[in-house]
């Protein structure tokens, strides 16, 4: 009994090849970020950046201007959450160490839609834009002032 050319290689006409499942093309990049932020994690685990002679990343906006924009401190504040240290990581960022818990939900939401086949983008509009834009303007003055 001969097989269709059709039934030994399914997926769209006229590509070949296997198709690939909805699951895993929506669920690809939350979770390669996942993949991404656990290895940073390990490599961040053993680099101190409070100490100079790091290999780091550093804030291109700080080493032009010298003032702080709303991330920096953000790798010393991740730092300082893998080692338990909340005090030191409330020093180094505290924005961004509040922003966290809103930042995993959205994130759980990303992962939770694309492991069900689905596409996501977080509802922000105009309004949230200008909320989210405002507060960081708003951190970058303060923090740079006090």
């Amino acid at each position: 009994m001969a097989t269709s050319a059709k039934a030994r290689r399914p997926g769209p006409p006229g590509r070949g090849g296997f198709a690939v499942p909805e699951r895993l093309r929506t669920a690809w990049a939350p979770v390669a970020v996942l993949a991404g932020g656990a290895a940073g994690s390990v490599y961040l685990w053993s680099r101190d950046p409070h100490l100079p002679g790091q290999a780091l990343p550093f804030c291109p906006w700080r080493k032009v201007t010298g003032l702080q924009c709303p991330g920096c401190g953000g790798t010393r504040m991740a730092y300082d959450l893998l080692h338990g240290d909340l005090a030191a990581a409330w020093h180094d960022n505290a924005a961004l160490l509040l922003a966290l818990p809103l930042v995993a939900a959205v994130y759980l939401v990303w992962l939770r839609h694309g492991l069900a086949g689905r596409r996501w983008q977080p509802p922000l509009g105009r309004r949230g834009t200008a909320v989210l834009l405002g507060a960081a303007t708003a951190w970058t003055v303060l923090r740079n002032l006090l």
